[in-house]
């Protein structure tokens, strides 16, 4: 046995969450998950019809990109959670981009200034390359 007391803000963030095993909050959990996939397995059969119709390429690859978009929309938002770990995935998202943008600039960054060393050093040339004389056709 535990010889603490429970204090006001545990049991405060222990009533918080009792409700999510209620079996009403499981029925409507459930409920959720089974309207996404109805609602996908519907994008499927309409992504499936408009490769069967005869629209024009372009319009074709649109509409099921759209479709595909929606889909990967309600697979990350519900069945990874991504709408109820809005804090994590903002998070992880502004790191991702820190990285990304470290990596895109960093290494253009260090090329660009190789090629102000050496355009100041005189090894690459700022002048146009002149076109080689033309060579009279042999007889």
């Amino acid at each position: 046995m535990s010889d603490h007391a429970a204090s006001p803000e545990t049991l405060e963030h222990h009533d918080d969450h009792s409700g999510h095993n209620s079996p009403e909050a499981i029925h409507a959990e459930k409920r959720k998950y089974l309207i996404i996939f109805f609602v996908l397995a519907v994008l499927t059969v309409m992504t499936v019809a408009v490769s069967r119709m005869h629209l024009p390429h372009a319009m074709a690859i649109g509409v099921g990109l759209l479709i595909a978009t929606v889909k990967a929309s309600l697979v990350a938002a519900f069945f990874m959670h991504l709408l109820t770990e809005r804090k994590l995935v903002f998070t992880v998202l502004a790191i991702t981009v820190v990285f990304f943008a470290v990596l895109l600039w960093g290494p253009w960054h260090h090329v660009y200034e190789a090629e102000e060393h050496s355009r100041e050093v005189g090894v690459i040339s700022t002048e146009k390359p002149q076109q080689p004389a033309a060579q009279p056709a042999p007889h």
